[in-house]
This record gives structure tokens, C-alpha cells and sequence, in this order.
């Protein structure tokens, strides 16, 4: 498939994708950092498998979904195309091998028994602990008080290669308050685990503020893909 095939019908991508390249870039040097720091996650949730195929055309290497059946369909139609898959929503324990099939990270990783059931899967697997940034149990991500235990048992499982943390800013404080807590949460990862650097963090509205906080992953959708199709 050529790259004008691949690109039919979705007008104004390499437009969007590049004033967010430019977007991540000026952050960067606002903060002082080097961009090729960061990690660009386009995140594709509800769109065709045919925009991961375009996207790829474009250049981008790593894609994130956070529905494992959709996930896991379109990993299966694209297996011909060169990107990395991340899981970045919430992942039930049954579903949670199936995920490591075709996820090369999973950023969504918040309880023991999740850790359980990836322990001994057939192949080296990149995990973020995800840590709830609000006062909500009902959120996703683990309670910051289980940071060290959870940190552990991942560092246990010969399986997983622990990268970092990952969070959702809440939408009721400002977003650079929430990731300087995050950037402390990382801190006491890294206690533990030095090489676990990364922080997955920053969506299409608050990606500036994460950089600023040391983010190495971006998870950005819309600003990139365009408002999303009716979920199917």
C-alpha cells in the first residue's frame, strides 16, 4: 500500500501530528529538556485500524488503545505493521495474558493480582505502576500508600521490566499540581528500582504541564486523530 493509499480519507493528519511534534518540542525547551526524551503515544481508541496503518505512514511508532478487544483486533488486522502497542486502560486480571499477546507496555498496572497474572508470561513485558492521583478509590490506579509494595512484587515477577508510574491528572486541580505529585510518586519508584525512569503521562489538554514535570510518555489522541467515531 502506497502512502497516499494509506492516507486517503483522513485529510489534515500529518498536519495535526506535526503541530504536535512542534507542541511536545516547544514544551521541551521551555523546560529545559531534549525532546527525543519523550515517547509520542497516539492513542486510536474507537478509530479503524486503517488509521494506525496511515499514522505509521507518518511515522509514528507506538500507538495506545485502552480496550482489550479493540486492542487486540486491531493488533491481530495490522500485524504487517511496524508499532509498538500500549495498554493504557483499565485491564481485568482475566483478560490481563491475552493483553501481553500484543502489548509491548502495559501503563495500567494498579493491584497485586494483576501483577499475579502477568507474572509468568512468555515474553519480557514493559509495566507502569499506575497510581491514583485523587482521593477516589472509585478511580483507576493504585493508592499511593501501596507505591513500595507494588513496586516489589512487580521487581519480583522475572517477567516484567517495570518502566515507571503512569497517571491521569484529575480534572478539578491544575494539572502541574498533579503531575509535581506524580513526579514524587516516580521518586519513590525509582528508590526501589533506578532504571524504572519513566513517567507515562500527559494527554492532548495537559501535555505541556507533564513535560514540565518530567514526563517520557505521552499519551495523546485527539488533538492528533481528530474527534473520535461514535464508540462501537
Amino acid at each position: 500500500m502506497s502512502v497516499t493509499d494509506a492516507l486517503a480519507g483522513y485529510d489534515g493528519l500529518a498536519e495535526r501530528l506535526e503541530d504536535v511534534r512542534g507542541g511536545i518540542a516547544a514544551a521541551c525547551a521551555a523546560a529545559g529538556r531534549d525532546a527525543g526524551e519523550t515517547t509520542l503515544i497516539v492513542v486510536t481508541k474507537f478509530h479503524p485500524a486503517s488509521l494506525v496503518r496511515a499514522l505509521a505512514e507518518l511515522g509514528v511508532t507506538d500507538v495506545g488503545e485502552n480496550r482489550h478487544q479493540e486492542a487486540q483486533d486491531k493488533a491481530a488486522e495490522l500485524a504487517d505493521v511496524d508499532v509498538n502497542w500500549h495498554y493504557i486502560g483499565q485491564l481485568q486480571t482475566k483478560k490481563a495474558r491475552q493483553a501481553a499477546q500484543y502489548a509491548s507496555a502495559i501503563h495500567s498496572i494498579d493491584r497485586a493480582r494483576l501483577v499475579d497474572a502477568l507474572a509468568n508470561v512468555d515474553r519480557k513485558l514493559d509495566v507502569f505502576l499506575q497510581i491514583n492521583l485523587t482521593d477516589d478509590p472509585g478511580r483507576g490506579g493504585a493508592a499511593p500508600s501501596e507505591i513500595e509494595s507494588l513496586s516489589e512484587q512487580i521487581l519480583s515477577a522475572e517477567a516484567l521490566n517495570l518502566r515507571g508510574v503512569m497517571a491521569v491528572a484529575p480534572l478539578e486541580e491544575p494539572a502541574a499540581e498533579a503531575f509535581a505529585r506524580l513526579a514524587g510518586y516516580s521518586e519513590r519508584v525509582r528508590a526501589l528500582a533506578p532504571a524504572a525512569t519513566a513517567i507515562s503521562a500527559g494527554m492532548t489538554h495537559d501535555y505541556a504541564e507533564a513535560i514540565a514535570a518530567g514526563a517520557t510518555h505521552l499519551r495523546i489522541g485527539s488533538a492528533i486523530t481528530g474527534n473520535r467515531p461514535l464508540a462501537r
